[in-house]
This record gives structure tokens, C-alpha cells and sequence, in this order.
């Protein structure tokens, strides 16, 4: 730290799990299997909606950006803690660490209001099926993710703005594996209750609002299912939801165990746990949700492969 009329921070130490160094090599392990299967899965998906004439509708629309902001998040995170895993000095530059902090809130918002325009689609889908070309066309698509990423860009530029205009005299030991914004206020020695404030509700108000969508699409949909006559017609119908269903009960069920506990030493610790499901294993786990669970991205799958291995014979 540098000293002047007040403290100025020049860097942060990421304390991460603590002293047990025996895990490091092991931890490091792990953490490189589930970023490497997270980066390799989101962009195969992107690659194979891109490709895929089949997959060119608006759910595999959605589902292709909600695995770009997958890979930015994650991205934004893991490969500091990887390093971290096998360095002595953990430290990271105050500028780095407001930037951790501006790329993950940006893209873990925008994850939240995607999956909330993809209930809205799944809705449209199976409740209005003769009106979901219109309803559900190319222009309405491309606001829908401009807004995700729009709200996600306001949402970031807040907190980190109020961020950046803090001081730091308590320590610069963050008791994290990376930049979030909790941790990074309890260091504070300037009055945070407007950061606290804000925090509090524009959380809650993405949350809310999200979750809301998502909940309102879901019982409507569950309604129609039941009014259907053909046991044949309710099973395609709840299969063409099951993916997005399983990601939103993941996503939604670990972010809200993170913010929504209240405060003590022992939720720090909780946070840290469930951060590192949020933001490593779930981005790994969406594309394997998506292409399991997925008669139509399977079939492309196969298709794929297929053309891949005549190209190579050919060849």
C-alpha cells in the first residue's frame, strides 16, 4: 500500500481457501479439468448452433449467447485462481481486481436475464404455439439479449463505480479467490452503506424480477401441460423445458444461497463454497445439461461428427 493523505491501495492479496497448501496441486487439478470441459462444451455449443440449420431458433439463439457469457465469467475468474493455485504470491492489481469485478457482475447479470427470456420463450413456445414465429421473431430475440447485456453493463458500472470511489485502510487481504464485491467492501474504511444500500437492491430487484419471470412463465406452462388430453403431448412438451428448467434450479438455487444469507463468519465461508460452484462448475455443467437433455442437440451432435469424419476420410 501506498501511503499519502490517505491509504491508496496499489494491489489486493487473495487469501482463497486459506493455508491448506497439501490441497493446492490437487485443487489445481480439479479447477483446470472444469475450466478446460466448461471452455471446450460452451464453445462447441456456439459453434454448433452457428453451424446447425436445425438449431437456428430462437431457444438455441439464447442458449448460444448464455454460453458466451458462461466462458466470459468464468473466464474472468478462473485463470487467476488456477494461477493462484500454484504461485506463492496471490496478489492482483487494484486495477485488475475492479476489472475482475466489472467483467464478472456484468456477465453474471446478463446470465440471469437470459434465462429469464428463455422461460419467456419456452412459454411462448408451448402456450402460444400458432403465434410463437411472431411473437418470438428475430427483432424481439436481439432486443431481448441487447437488454440482458445492457442491464448487465448498468448493473457492473454501479457497483463498480461505487467501488473505485472507496478507500482502503483496514487491510488489502481479500478473503475470496477473487474480486467480488462483499469481500471487497468489509475492507473498506470509508462510510459503505450506500455501496451496501445499492448491493442490497439491485440484487434483489435482478433477482426478484428474474426469478419472477421465470416462476410466472413456469406455472403458466405447468397449466397448459395439464390441460393437454395426449400423454404424448404433455412428455414433448415438458421435455422441450427440462434442460432450461434444471440450469434455472442450479443457477438460481446457488445465487441465492450466496447473497441472501445473512451476514457471519460463517456465511463468508459458505459464499466462498457456493461461489466457486457458481462460477466454475455450473458453466461447465450447462452445456452437458443442454446437449444430454436435448433430443435436437444430440442429433446435431451426431450429424456433426459424422460429416467430420467423412471430411476426414476424404481428406
Amino acid at each position: 500500500m501506498a501511503q499519502g493523505n490517505g491509504t491508496k491501495v496499489t494491489e489486493f492479496y487473495l487469501w482463497g481457501f486459506g493455508g491448506q497448501q497439501q490441497l493446492q496441486p490437487a485443487l489445481f487439478t480439479v479447477f483446470l479439468v472444469i475450466y478446460t470441459t466448461s471452455m471446450v462444451g460452451n464453445t462447441g455449443m456456439i459453434l454448433l448452433i452457428h453451424t446447425d440449420s436445425r438449431l437456428q431458433t430462437p431457444m438455441y439463439f439464447f442458449l448460444q449467447h448464455l454460453a458466451f457469457v458462461d466462458i466470459c465469467y468464468t473466464s474472468a475468474i478462473t485463470p487467476k485462481m488456477l494461477q493462484n493455485f500454484v504461485v506463492d504470491n496471490k496478489s492482483i492489481s487494484y486495477g485488475g481486481c475492479m476489472t475482475q469485478l466489472f467483467v464478472y457482475v456484468m456477465f453474471a447479470t446478463s446470465d440471469c436475464y437470459l434465462l429469464a427470456a428463455m422461460a419467456v420463450d419456452r412459454y411462448v413456445a408451448i402456450c402460444k404455439p400458432l403465434q410463437y414465429p411472431v411473437i418470438m421473431s428475430r427483432t424481439v430475440c436481439i432486443k431481448l439479449v441487447t437488454g440482458s447485456y445492457l442491464i448487465g453493463s448498468l448493473n457492473t458500472s454501479v457497483h463498480t463505480g461505487f467501488a473505485l470511489s472507496l478507500s482502503f485502510c483496514k487491510s488489502n487481504i481479500i478473503n475470496h479467490f477473487f474480486c467480488d464485491g462483499p469481500p471487497i467492501l468489509t475492507l473498506s474504511c470509508s462510510n459503505i452503506d450506500i455501496n451496501v444500500m445499492l448491493m442490497v437492491v439491485f440484487v434483489g430487484f435482478n433477482l426478484t424480477f428474474t426469478v419472477s419471470v421465470v416462476f410466472c412463465s413456469y406455472i403458466c406452462i405447468l397449466a397448459a401441460i395439464l390441460k393437454m388430453s395426449s400423454a404424448a403431448g404433455r412428455r414433448k412438451a415438458f421435455s422441450t423445458c427440462a434442460s432450461h428448467l434444471t440450469a434455472v434450479t442450479v443457477f438460481y438455487g446457488t445465487l441465492c444461497y450466496m447473497y441472501l444469507q445473512p451476514p457471519s463468519e460463517q456465511a463468508q465461508e459458505n459464499m466462498k463454497v457456493a461461489s466457486v460452484f457458481y462460477s466454475t462448475v455450473i458453466p461447465m455443467l450447462n452445456p452437458l445439461i443442454y446437449s444430454l437433455r436435448n433430443k435436437e442437440v444430440k442429433e446435431a451432435v451426431k450429424v456433426t461428427g459424422k460429416k467430420f469424419c467423412i471430411s476426414n476420410l476424404n481428406f
